[in-house]
């Protein structure tokens, strides 16, 4: 019976996730879409005036209410698994007046800080982009809120959704803006004798103006999900026998200290890439918002597609985890833990051997400009996306089981080596951006070794190997291989880079799938717990992949 309920439990886990995941990648690929022609509109130079200012924006926003979500679902996952349904109530109403006083103070920094911050990276343009993301820090202090509330009740539906409406309205918006002022611009700079100066800064201002509309139509979604669900939390509330009744003080002060730990965590992963970005600029000393703009609109941009499965099973997992840590069962943590592992693995491997094969051609389907320093990049740094997926999973699962502090200490010790390596590679080997690339990939790398050995030491956890790793790693290689040969077979044929991509695609997707199959890098119980398992497992016993 327990072993029932554990795989009942695990199977939710997954849907929640992969609710989570599909929508974080239906957003990513959105945002891809939409950042393709708005790079193709303002240009590299815009892009990197743009993806300054959201470094910047990401911060303030890390430091305001971005782990407000994460450790707001833990708190409340909690206390409704003791059935504390007072409590859970409370600690929302707590996270509101934290999310309106640390809101509205990174608003107001970042808006009058613009200025200084922009001029700290090198590059003033950005000033104006900085300064519109101001009143969006404020609306997803509050979004963040409600997304963790429900979170914390263990549905990722209104998180999933929410996400979806708020890129769908970013990338129209966005769009429509940055079109308007980069044309606004354009004129300043023939006017002024400047060249691309204020069609750069106006267009990726434009770009932001998206983002806050996006945010502020997912509030307005998440907030009707919210009172129309309030009466029922209040009679829950009404209801509640266990006689324990927090103060807000006391709720401000749990909610503050499970907050700061996640909050340093993530922020150290922001502060990396901004310090990566100063350290290049002073190194390079000349304009770069190009090469920046090919680094972090375009190869990044593409890496941050696949990892955002793990970040989404991240936030899925930490409830579970919190309310499993809540009533002692450590084989359901370790279980789930495990899982959640692997299923990030079996997505990031392939995606990290695909992106390396097919840089370029994915490359110059999706972007106009010169794409030969992006795909190099790609070539180059695609292992990013197994290392960033891992490290993401395992600050999930230790914050899950209460070690918040472990993933802050991991994390300063990587950024410091980080900072050493990239010096290194920057001033010593003279490798440009490729350092910039290699140090980031070195920091996942210290990231993943650390957390995975604080698991092992707190949850006598032994990482399995087979199934994680050789199994995807062996069918990743070979539909690799299919992947370039399909490709340059299509590209032969059809001389359409577009058919030969999408193809290719579709046939190494086939290939891998049977393949982990056939090496045992899945089974029937994996994917039993996956979104619509069983009819998947009818498919491939008619397929004879599995046997009867």
């Amino acid at each position: 019976m327990t072993n029932k309920n554990n795989s009942s439990k695990s199977k939710n886990f997954l849907v929640q996730g992969s609710i989570l995941a599909i929508a974080g990648i239906i957003v990513r690929l959105i945002g891809l879409l939409y950042r393709v022609p708005l790079t193709n509109i303002i240009g590299e130079e815009g892009i990197g005036v743009y993806s300054t200012a959201y470094s910047i924006y990401n911060i303030l926003l890390l430091i305001s209410s971005y782990t407000l979500p994460l450790a707001l679902s833990r708190l409340i996952a909690a206390r409704l698994s003791v059935k504390q349904y007072y409590n859970s109530y409370r600690i929302f109403i707590a996270a509101c007046i934290f999310a309106l006083i640390s809101g509205g103070l990174m608003g107001i920094i970042c808006y009058f800080g613009a200025d200084l911050f922009s001029s700290m990276m090198n590059m003033p343009q950005a000033s104006f982009a900085i300064k519109t993301l101001a009143p969006t820090i404020f609306i997803m202090a509050f979004l963040g809120t409600l997304r963790g509330y429900f979170q914390g009740h263990h549905t990722m539906v209104p998180t999933a959704i929410s996400q979806i409406i708020e890129q769908i309205i970013n990338a129209a918006v966005s769009l429509l803006a940055g079109y308007l002022l980069f044309k606004a611009g354009t004129s300043v700079d023939i006017a002024s004798g400047t060249d691309h100066y204020y069609s750069a800064a106006y267009g990726a201002a434009g770009g932001t103006i998206g983002t806050g509309a996006g945010a502020l139509s997912a509030l307005i979604f998440t907030g009707v999900l919210f009172f129309s669900f309030r009466p029922i939390a209040k009679e829950k509330a009404r209801r509640d026998s266990t006689g324990e009744k927090d103060n807000y003080p006391h709720l401000l002060k749990v909610l503050i200290m499970t907050i700061f730990p996640v909050l340093m965590s993530t922020t150290i992963y922001q502060v990396s890439t901004v310090i990566d970005q100063a350290l290049y600029a002073q190194y390079l000393k000349s304009d770069y918002a190009g090469i920046w703009g090919a680094f972090n609109g375009k190869y990044m941009l593409l890496v941050h597609v696949p990892t955002a499965i793990a970040t989404s099973l991240g936030s899925a997992v930490i409830p579970t985890l919190a309310a499993a840590m809540q009533r002692g069962r450590t084989t359901e943590i370790v279980d789930k833990s495990g899982t959640a592992i692997r299923f990030n693995m079996v997505i990031a491997i392939p995606a990290t051997i695909g992106l390396a094969v097919l840089a370029r051609p994915i490359m110059d389907l999706l972007f106009r400009t010169d794409n030969s320093l992006a795909a190099a990049m790609m070539i180059y740094g695609s292992t990013a996306i197994f290392f960033t997926a891992l490290s993401t999973t395992t600050n999930s699962i230790l914050q899950g089981i209460g070690n918040i502090w472990i993933p802050v200490r991991n994390a300063v010790i990587a950024l410091f080596l980080h900072v050493v390596i990239l010096e290194i590679l920057l001033y010593g080997f003279d490798l440009g951006i490729y350092g910039v690339i290699l140090a980031n990939i070195v920091f996942y790398i210290i990231m993943c070794v650390a957390n995975n050995l604080c698991l092992r030491n707190r949850l006598n956890y032994r990482q399995e190997w087979k199934k994680t790793f050789v199994s995807p790693i062996i069918s990743s290689v070979f539909m690799g291989l299919a992947a370039f040969f399909s490709y340059k077979l299509l590209f032969g044929i059809f001389k359409s880079n577009l058919i030969a991509v999408i193809i290719s695609l579709l046939i190494s997707v086939l290939i891998y799938a049977v393949l982990l199959i056939l090496t045992k890098g899945v089974d029937e119980v994996d994917i039993s717990r996956a979104p619509m398992g069983d009819r998947i497992i009818k498919l491939i016993r008619k397929l004879r992949l599995i046997r009867d």
